[in-house]
């Protein structure tokens, strides 16, 4: 026991991030100077992220842009304890700290996102050009966020309202060469009077993406397109907006088959390089309303946030014309909180949230049941300031309610009718400590909660996206958490070091693996089972400025997950992220130039070696090899007349073109190259990025 508290208690660092409050042609140089004053969304109403226990991680809108991207999640999968579940390059899952699915929470508009996030193929429906900034906590947030917060938050946020009076817009564009990607995205926001507005229209196109082993990948073409409107009123009081959202992807499905004899991927579209979906391949969309309302009070502020979404997942198989697999989601989203002004050093809140739900199956194919959900949770959490000492905590009670519908097929008992209760207390307590004005040090203790999802508790059936045939399990128990994280920060004038490490034990813990039954002959079978897991690792980074234009950094990763009293080949957790290490350098060559503004370069090595931690049994996974990426980057801004007409970033993802697997890729296991011996697809090669954004009033 003392080891393994050893372990647990491993290094952990992470690199700073800008603060949303630095104009663009604010210095890389004094980020980490700014790294403590930056306010982010914490237990008790915003707070600065050095008093924050919980670990943070902070990006902006700019900072996505510099980085070479599919989509939203694979920009945010290079940060420090991240990484992405892929399905090739249209469809990426977060992972934080080695926890996925729906042990994570998506956060955007105030309102969780739902979209069947259980699925391996099921991504996030967010249009990247929406982001204003993205807050990463790492760890248990079950206290203000309930069930699925277990292992961590993603809090997407918009735009910031613009200024009285003014009106801006811009109009984004973007070129790939690996895949062809074309995308586009223009939007007009303003503040007139106290009555904002935004809307934003945008639409991205990618054929099929390349690597030197395999070609181009058949049917990994993908088309996304968003809309969204968003007005409201500002007064003294407070302020009410109301937005509206459409997403729509269409991401065709890779199925690795190869020829007998050639080796090659099987294609039956002569044209690799279309823009038009072949089979199969999927048609979401996911609408949404949302409203908002903040109450300015004498004490303290009341916020109430009220949202509708649908989503809708079909997938074509052998016809364009008519879907096999239709899943229709209607959710209702309610949260009401009122958070104090600080007194004292005391500052407190106290609200509630949850949601509704009602799935239905509208097609000819079944995986899951029809079900119905509703879930409450009641929290109060509150801080206290001491001198040097920020302490903070809470506790929360959730109640889900979830009735899943029998189902007759052909004389045969599909489904069974049930009805589960899950309850769960869930707490934290957490305390920061500034030593000098330089360091400082966190520590907290949380309790996390999540109960099992519609997939783990009644699937049985063909999973298409995923190559697989699944079964559930009505008896599973509720996940419980408990992890101790411990944090270190410090900054001096030209280099900066944060220090957070992590142990994590669950309870309960439930995992998909392969079993030898063999129920439909063109698939595996993989069903769910439930045992206790422990996660321990950490993320370690610096970032140094020897002189004004010039900068360093570097990152490591790590986390060990681990089922416990299993024997070797079930010892180590299904997709657990290969440990990485990643530098960069960074040179700023103009500032407050009449033409050019802002202008840089910088290089990025990505360093993730063998991932010999795999589930063995049954041949659910294998090992994966190391390997390097580089990628180099160079932008800048155009000016006329003292204003930035232009903005333009060029970016070489891949640069060596190396042919490589991400352990957490799901094609990895796909058909076996007769010719090579090589199983599986592989990820994109070399990709030329070009991107270019010009602002309009």
């Amino acid at each position: 026991m003392k080891k393994s508290i050893l372990l647990g208690l491993s290094l952990a660092f992470a690199l700073p991030m800008t603060a949303q409050s630095l104009p663009d042609s604010t210095d890389v140089f004094f980020r980490h100077l700014e790294l403590k004053e930056i306010t982010v969304t914490g237990a008790v109403g915003d707070m600065k992220i050095k008093e924050s226990p919980m670990p943070i991680a902070t990006l902006q809108a700019k900072e996505l842009r510099q980085l070479p991207s599919i989509n939203f999640i694979d920009a945010l999968a290079k940060q420090p304890g991240m990484a992405q579940i892929s399905s090739g390059s249209g469809i990426s899952k977060p992972v934080i700290r080695g926890l996925g699915y729906n042990r994570i929470v998506v956060l955007n508009d105030g309102i969780r996102q739902e979209g069947q996030q259980w699925g391996d193929e099921h991504g996030i429906e967010i249009d990247a050009n929406e982001v204003g900034s993205v807050e990463i906590l790492k760890g248990p947030a079950s206290l203000m966020y309930g069930s699925d917060a277990m292992g961590g938050v993603l809090i997407v946020k918009g735009l910031p309202t613009m200024p009285e009076g003014t009106i801006r817009g811009n109009v984004n564009a973007e070129y790939q060469t690996n895949n062809g990607l074309v995308g586009g995205s223009f939007n007009l926001e303003g503040n007139r009077k106290g009555f904002v507005f935004e809307t934003r229209y945008s639409e991205k196109h990618a054929h099929a993406y390349k690597n030197r082993f395999d070609g181009y990948v058949p049917n990994s073409q993908f088309s996304e397109r968003a809309f969204s409107l968003k007005t409201g009123l500002m007064r003294k009081w407070g302020f009410s907006n109301l937005k509206l959202g459409y997403y729509n992807i269409n991401p065709s499905i890779v199925e690795g088959e190869r020829d007998t004899v050639t080796g090659e991927l099987v294609s039956e579209n002569e044209n690799v390089k279309t823009y038009q979906h072949g089979l199969p391949y999927q048609r979401v969309y996911h609408y949404k309303a949302v409203s908002e309302t903040f109450i300015n009070m004498n004490s303290g502020h009341l916020k109430v946030i009220l949202g509708y979404q649908q989503n809708q997942r079909k997938e074509f198989e052998e016809t364009a014309d008519e879907c096999g697999l239709y899943l229709q989601l209607h959710t209702l989203n309610y949260d009401v909180r009122y958070v104090s002004e600080e007194n004292n050093g005391w500052k407190f809140s106290a609200g509630l949230n949850g949601m509704g739900q009602k799935s239905l199956n509208l097609g000819d194919e079944f995986l899951i049941p029809d079900y119905d959900l509703f879930d409450v949770g009641i929290f109060a959490t509150g801080s206290k300031s001491l001198g040097r000492w920020n302490l903070s905590g809470g506790f929360r009670f959730d109640h889900r309610y979830l009735d899943s519908k029998g189902l007759m097929e052909d004389g045969e008992e599909r489904f069974k009718d049930f009805t589960r209760h899950f309850n769960g207390f869930t707490g934290s307590l957490g305390a920061t400590y500034e030593v000098t004005e330089r360091l400082g040090l966190k520590l907290n203790l949380a309790r996390g909660f999540r109960a099992p999802n519609i997939s783990e508790l009644a699937s049985n059936g063909v999973h298409e996206g995923s190559l697989r045939y699944e079964i559930g399990n009505h008896n599973f128990k509720s996940e419980y958490s408990l992890q101790a994280d411990f944090g270190i920060d410090y900054a001096s004038e030209h280099f900066a070091l944060t220090a957070a490490f992590f142990a994590n034990h669950i309870q309960n813990y439930i995992y998909l693996h392969r079993i030898d039954s063999i129920i439909d002959p063109d698939f595996m079978t993989f069903a769910y089972a439930q045992g206790e897991a422990m996660l321990y690792g950490f993320e370690a980074g610096m970032d140094y400025h020897p002189f004004h234009a010039l900068h360093f950094g570097a990152a490591f990763s790590y986390v060990n997950a681990q089922l416990l009293h299993q024997p070797e080949e079930m010892r180590y957790l299904p997709m657990t992220p290969a440990p990485r290490l990643s530098g960069d350098v960074k040179y700023e060559l103009l500032h407050d130039g009449k033409v050019f503004n802002n202008a840089f370069v910088a290089a990025r090595v990505d360093w993730y070696l063998q991932q010999n931690h795999y589930f063995a049994a049954y041949d659910t996974e294998t090992m994966t090899p190391s390997y390097m990426l580089l990628g180099l980057s160079a932008g800048t801004d155009v000016m006329l007349h003292g204003k930035k007409i232009l903005e333009l970033h060029l970016i070489v993802d891949n640069l060596t073109d190396v042919c490589y697997q991400d352990h957490l890729s799901r094609l990895k296991y796909a058909d076996v190259n007769v010719v090579t011996g090589r199983s599986g697809v592989f990820n994109m090669g070399r990709n030329f990025v070009f991107k270019v954004m010009v602002p309009i009033g």
